[in-house]
This record gives C-alpha cells, structure tokens and sequence, in this order.
C-alpha cells in the first residue's frame, strides 16, 4: 500500500483527489491540507512514500517546497497552468496532472507512482538504495559506499572510485534506508559500513584513507559488534 498525502490550497481540488484515491486499491490518503506548514508538520511525524502537491501555492511555490524535503519522497504534480510542466519534471516529479483531470489520467499518474515504488522496494535482498540529488534519482550500490559524511542539513556520500553525491537528508533519515547488518553510526557525522574497516584504534577507525572519529556516545554499540 502506497502511503500518501495531498497538498493544495483549493478545498475543492483535495475533495477531488481524495474521491479518487477512494477508488485506487492501492493508494492510501492518510491526509489532505491547505497549508505546507502543517504538512511538513506531519511528515516529520509520519513519513509518506507520496505527496500529490499544487504548484500555485499562496506561501511556496510547490516545486520550490519539494525541493526543501529532506525525504525522497515522490511526487505528482497539480496544477492548472502547463508551463509549470517542464520544471516540474526537472525535479523528477513522478507525473503532472494538468487541472482539471479526469479520472482516467490520475490512475495513469498513480500507476506510475506504484511502477516506482516497486521499483524501490522490489527486491527480495535489498544491494542498493535510490537518492534524490542534483534534481535526479540516483541508484547507489551497497557495496560502493565507503562513507556517508553528515554536514548540517545534508549528507556527503563518499563512493569508490566514484564522484561523491551529495544530498539534502539528515542522518537518520539515511541511516533508516540502510540494512542493519551492514552498517552502523559511530559518530553523530559519520555513517560506516562495516565490512570496510580497516584497522580500529581507541578513539578512531580508518577505511580506506579517511580516519573517523568514533563519538562516545556510538562507541558502546561499536565496540559491542566488533568483540
């Protein structure tokens, strides 16, 4: 089930998603609002794989608001001008529903979004994890990750023989994308996977040429999988 939320500042337009969701078996529309402010509220809370966002916004334009997510979180565009189209797309929005839209169109949009969300979490032994940066979505293998680097609201993932991505997520936002057995938070900046450590000193580990530290409130939990 696809859990999603929809955003616009136009009751009628929620009313009409929402009579539509009602007819998706796989779509579950936890909730609607008028406001972003409100809604970023509840997706701090509870996480959604889907927004179906307005792009004439009274506060932020909608593709700007996107951008601000710090979640990978799809996206159906909404909106009653076609000039948006381009941009909208350039963001990866899942689709765009030109208002008004019929029926039929919004279940081709949602059948993209389920095409995709399969996609993301098809596979019966999950080897990668999918990353929006740069305004593209971006497949990340397991096994190239030498490090995930936290600065302030954005993440650098560092890549074996490959250019480093970066991307706005907080580090627990990543770290809940990643399997347990393989990976672990040894410092409030730093994410590891475990199979790449080198050699391990008192306060430090090394992989590969980065030396990182170990905090002391991760070292309990480090030293407890490694003993």
């Amino acid at each position: 089930m696809i859990r999603a939320i929809a955003i616009d500042d136009e009751p009628l337009a929620l009313h009409v998603i929402s009579h539509f969701c009602e007819q998706i078996d796989f779509i579950s529309l936890e909730k609607t609002f008028t406001k972003q402010n409100e809604a970023v509220k509840h997706l701090n809370k509870y996480p959604v794989d889907l927004i179906f966002l307005d792009i004439q916004m009274p506060n932020k334009n909608g593709i700007d608001f996107y951008k601000l997510l710090e979640s990978d979180v799809m996206v159906i565009f909404t909106t009653a001008h076609s000039e948006f189209a381009v941009e909208g797309f350039n963001v990866n929005a899942t689709d765009y529903l030109l208002k008004p839209f019929s029926f039929e169109r919004f279940e081709t949009a949602v059948q993209k979004a389920r095409n995709e969300y399969q996609f993301r979490n098809n596979a019966s032994i999950q080897t990668h994890l999918m990353i929006r940066a740069d305004y593209k979505l971006n497949r990340i293998e397991f096994e190239d990750i030498m490090l995930i680097e936290g600065l302030d609201d954005y993440i650098q993932i560092h890549l074996k023989n490959k250019t480093k991505i970066v991307a706005r997520i907080s580090m627990k936002s990543i770290l809940e994308k990643l399997p347990q057995t393989k990976f672990i938070r040894i410092h409030r900046s730093y994410i590891i996977p475990l199979n790449k450590v080198k050699t391990i000193q008192s306060k430090s580990i090394q992989i590969d040429d980065f030396l990182v530290p170990i905090g002391e409130t991760y070292k309990d939990e480090f030293v407890k999988i490694f003993q």
